[in-house]
């Protein structure tokens, strides 16, 4: 197997609050690979520790290849503009600034304004350009979509496809369940300072089990159950529904969501 991240037996501890217990995962060159938790879970201080830019106390953590980083925070001086931060960091890279990347980010809109103008979003697109400035092997998002309209996080979602196809790694932690659910090959979640699963959606759905929520709307109104087994409780539905002479105006089935088996799995380890 051809690693570009190997984390072996972390552990990180702020005074007496330990934050990550002893925790394991290895990410495969070239997959898209999110690490889950609750606030407060450790998700940031994981990163960190991979990325280097914060101290762990025991275990070992491995990257092999080029790093590009976004942070959850981050700040540039006020007066400079974003352009100007391109340039200067593809110039700290031996590269040229990718055109088309920064368009598709929204640079035609915002990219000659100072620092202290943008907005939120702006700002957010900005340092994930900086982010991918240096042709990296491997990138960081830590929450990589916050506070970035629909038009940003659709280009968000293109470049990161692209780097997959060109071969490169992701490494994400968001709170945004389908945005996870829509990139990632595997999911890491931690709960309690431990990684609690690590595997495909595929692979969490039949560690929790699937459950189908299904919706009868009749004339006398929207009839919902939850199930692990849709022939028999359609049967069940559709059975009273003719015994009561209703008329049925549509029927949906619901797979459960990832942020639903999320929540099932961290659940479980309370």
């Amino acid at each position: 197997m051809s690693w570009a991240i190997e984390v072996i037996g972390l552990q990180k501890s702020y005074r007496n609050h330990t934050v990550l217990k002893n925790i394991e995962f290895r990410v495969e060159k070239g997959e898209i690979f999110a690490l889950l938790g609750v606030n407060g879970a450790g998700k940031t201080t994981a990163l960190e520790c991979i990325e280097g830019v914060r101290r762990y106390d025991a275990g070992s953590v491995r990257v092999y290849g080029r790093m590009g980083i976004q942070f959850q925070t981050s700040t540039l001086p006020a007066y400079i503009r974003p352009m100007e931060a391109v340039k200067l960091f593809a110039k700290w890279n031996g590269v040229k600034p990718d055109v088309g990347m920064l368009s598709s980010l929204g640079f035609n809109e915002f990219g000659k304004k100072q620092y202290e103008q943008l907005s939120t979003g702006q700002k957010r697109r900005l340092h994930l350009a900086l982010a991918f400035v240096g042709d990296p092997d491997i990138i960081f998002l830590d929450e990589p979509t916050a506070g970035i309209d629909v038009e940003g996080r659709l280009a968000l979602h293109s470049n990161i496809r692209e780097l997959k196809r060109a071969g490169k790694t992701a490494i994400l932690a968001s709170h945004d369940m389908a945005e996870i659910e829509a990139l990632c090959d595997r999911v890491a979640i931690l709960s309690g300072g431990r990684i609690v699963f690590c595997g495909t959606v595929a692979e969490l759905t039949r560690a929790v089990g699937r459950k189908y929520r299904v919706h009868v709307e009749t004339d006398v109104g929207v009839w919902e159950v939850e199930t692990e087994n849709i022939t028999d409780a359609l049967l069940k539905m559709l059975g009273e529904v003719r015994q009561k002479n209703l008329e049925i105006l549509d029927i949906k089935v619901d797979r459960g969501t990832l942020e639903q088996h999320f929540v099932e799995m961290v659940r479980r380890d309370m």
